[in-house]
């Protein structure tokens, strides 16, 4: 990173996160169903590079990872972390970055817009938990260290304040975790998964999302953790149902962000099956040279959900086509 710039290492240049996100390792594996969902070889990143597509986020799953008892060990543990470096390194021989990211832990949360009354790392929560996450952050930046061709998104989308009922208070736990009001588990803060990063010794670049499932970084300058190696960018989510879906929004929210610091839209997608809203997105992202990812390179229907093909040859839906026109002319 060089200022508000993620810049290639070698020649110094501005180099922007433009790709997609692959869905699977985060939730096959505590499902007792494998590992991927669908093809990571060499032929299906492959299709990737024939959209130009620069950057692959890799959700992953917290209790795989670590090999907890609740996980199948031919799915967890050594054989999952072993899927994860493998698919990393062959994202990184075909010129792509890897951006790791924790997206389901352990904790039970019942609270407002749970995902579901699982202890297990097997829905979306609303914070990382001080039981396991540092310890799975540990583990991956281990893993990674002396490789800073791979960035690390620390957790999917936080929303503590929809347990503690107020912004001021949902940032509060955002950073400082511990004891958060509405949240029964003992909450790992990002600057404690920070200090697990940088305790390793590892150097990648350290994303950040902020409240409202990382579609809200109001304040996301002012609870900023402190970084020995001053590496953090923001991340940022968006679909056309959030909050943040407006350009008067960008330029008040994001903007001060990203003048700071890098800004990346980890996750961009509609509901719609067209790709008129993520236009918008990428319109104002690409004026700025900031870096998005679209959601998701998996072959589902997008009449359910954002997915971006039909088939793992790259053959795109009709949301998907708006990204792959984008990254084509990039």
């Amino acid at each position: 990173m060089s200022g508000n710039k993620i810049v290639n290492a070698a020649t110094g240049t501005p180099y922007r996160l433009l790709g997609v996100n692959r869905s699977g390792g985060e939730f096959m594996c505590v499902q007792g169903r494998g590992v991927w969902d669908g093809p990571v070889d060499n032929a299906a990143i492959d299709a990737m590079k024939a959209w130009n597509v620069r950057a692959v986020r890799v959700p992953l799953n917290e209790e795989c990872w670590l090999g907890l008892s609740n996980i199948q060990s031919s799915y967890g543990g050594a054989a999952y972390q072993n899927e994860v470096k493998a698919y990393v390194d062959r994202l990184v021989a075909k010129g792509i970055t890897p951006i790791v990211e924790m997206h389901w832990n352990y904790g039970q949360y019942t609270g407002n817009s749970s995902g579901c009354s699982d202890v297990h790392a097997s829905c979306q929560k609303p914070m990382p938990d001080a039981q396991y996450a540092p310890q799975f952050w540990t583990g991956v930046a281990n893993a990674f260290k002396g490789r800073d061709e791979v960035v690390f998104d620390l957790f999917n989308e936080p929303y503590p304040e929809r347990a503690t009922g107020s912004a001021a208070s949902g940032w509060a736990c955002w950073r400082d975790g511990g004891t958060c009001s509405g949240i029964p588990y003992q909450v790992a803060g990002f600057q404690s998964l920070v200090n697990a990063v940088r305790g390793t010794g590892a150097t990648n670049i350290i994303m950040l999302g902020g409240l409202a499932y990382s579609n809200d970084l109001s304040q996301w300058l002012q609870y900023k953790p402190t970084d020995s190696r001053n590496n953090l960018a923001a991340a940022w989510h968006v679909y056309n149902f959030n909050s943040c879906v407006s350009a008067s929004c960008w330029d008040s929210q994001l903007a001060p962000v990203a003048a700071q610091v890098p800004l990346v839209a980890g996750e961009i997608g509609e509901n719609t099956c067209s790709h008129g809203f993520i236009d918008q997105v990428m319109n104002w992202f690409d004026a700025k040279g900031l870096s998005y990812l679209g959601w998701t390179w998996n072959a589902w229907d997008c009449s359910t959900g954002p997915s971006l093909i039909s088939d793992y040859n790259g053959t795109p839906t009709a949301f998907g086509a708006g990204l792959r026109a984008r990254l084509l002319s990039s």
